[in-house]
């Protein structure tokens, strides 16, 4: 097995633990590529967070693309990333498992290293199972990049996976969260948790206000004023809100872009609601531009207080009018966003928003997240972590 020299010696290389590489980019794949500009990331496709249902095609189609991926090894996707998926056993809450994985990952990550050329490295993961980890691959300090209340999730385990989150802050050397609610609850366990917002590819998402950017064809199809959303469509999306905003206004239009895991049913046979599919994450700009708002139209329950809505700065760095519901979070940057509590407020602020759709106030809605890129983000974490390694040296 040849060495591959890393390109970027200068600073710690990263081991990481998050979710698959070839989903709708998130923020593991926004940090991790930022930080694979200056130095060597090694990215580990998701550790099964459940048990998989073999009675599912599309599980079963996970595990034959995870059986190939690690046939494959390592790939290098862009400056110096490198991809790969380890084999585990599916069982996460199996002991027995558990041990065997234990023992498999840190024979495969040994030789990764070796493979790869990493010595010293920092463990980082976004994940919450990963506590049985930590530790034992050798690393010179462990990160958890907290991205959601995992046990929160309704296809997850409540009690498991907070059991397994909460040995997880026990054992790292420090926290990130991506929203104050979030960073309370966890500092609770790991007193060394910091708050570190989400940020945008402000250049990428400015694309929309350039009249060299093309307009989709079949969204161009789609008459105005054409209310827009993108995301995985799940349980968390209200669809009867929006089967609200699409029956009080018949001659808006509702463009729904995602895929589709969930019952869509409120929402199937409304003439002017439209499911377009899931889009690559590059060309979200283009629709954007042919999108007259943008609507962030999730249930407010228990969850919402810990999300931080990526899509939010994306919208507004699209020049984009914002409406969404009470999601605290949005509530903070209010002076931005219409924030509506009732289905009727929902409407009545797209009315306002849609009002609001100038060439001029588009730019100002852009500029005012020129300063939240993900550069800018991933530099403070960065520097906070090099804090937290001096004084763990220093000890």
């Amino acid at each position: 097995m040849s060495s591959i020299l890393s390109t970027n010696g200068s600073r710690t290389p990263i081991v990481a633990f998050a979710k698959d590489w070839h989903e709708d980019p998130t923020s593991n794949h926004h940090v991790l590529r930022e930080l694979a500009r200056t130095r060597r990331v090694l990215w580990l496709n998701s550790l099964a967070t459940r048990t998989p249902n073999l009675g599912s095609a599309r599980d079963l189609g996970k595990i034959r693309r995870k059986l190939a991926e690690f046939a494959r090894g390592p790939q290098n996707v862009e400056n110096d990333l490198w991809v790969t998926t380890p084999l585990v056993l599916p069982l996460p809450h199996s002991a027995a498992a558990r041990r065997i994985n234990r023992a498999v990952l840190r024979a495969t990550i040994r030789a990764l290293r070796l493979r790869l050329g990493i010595r010293k490295f920092q463990l980082w993961t976004f994940l919450p199972n990963t506590a049985d980890y930590i530790g034992t691959l050798g690393e010179d300090l462990a990160v958890y990049y907290c991205v959601d209340e995992w046990s929160m999730f309704s296809y997850l385990d409540r009690a498991q996976t907070q059991r397994a989150e909460r040995a997880l802050l026990e054992r790292v050397d420090a926290t990130f969260a991506i929203n104050h609610a979030l960073a309370d609850a966890k500092r609770a366990v790991c007193r060394e948790t910091h708050v570190s917002p989400h940020g945008v590819d402000h250049a990428l998402f400015a694309r929309a206000l350039d009249d060299a950017t093309p307009v989709p064809a079949e969204l161009d199809a789609i008459p105005h004023p054409r209310i827009g959303f993108y995301g995985t469509l799940r349980d968390w999306v209200d669809f009867e809100l929006i089967a609200h905003v699409a029956k009080a206004r018949p001659a808006w239009h509702v463009v729904l872009i995602g895929q589709e895991l969930c019952d869509t049913a409120a929402i199937r046979g409304l003439p002017n609601v439209h499911l377009l599919g899931q889009k690559p994450h590059d060309q979200l700009p283009a629709y954007c531009k042919g999108f007259d708002a943008g609507i962030i139209p999730y249930r407010i329950d228990e969850r919402m207080t810990f999300v931080n809505p990526l899509k939010m700065r994306e919208y507004l760095s699209a020049g984009l009018p914002v409406v969404s519901t009470a999601v605290p979070e949005v509530q903070r940057y209010a002076h931005l966003c219409h924030v509506a509590g009732s289905p009727d407020e929902f409407v009545a602020a797209l009315e306002r928003a849609l009002a609001q759709g100038g060439p001029a106030a588009r730019g100002a809605r852009s500029a005012a997240m020129k300063t939240e890129t993900w550069s800018a983000r991933v530099d403070q974490v960065a520097r906070t972590i090099d804090e937290i390694g001096q004084r763990k040296r220093a000890r």
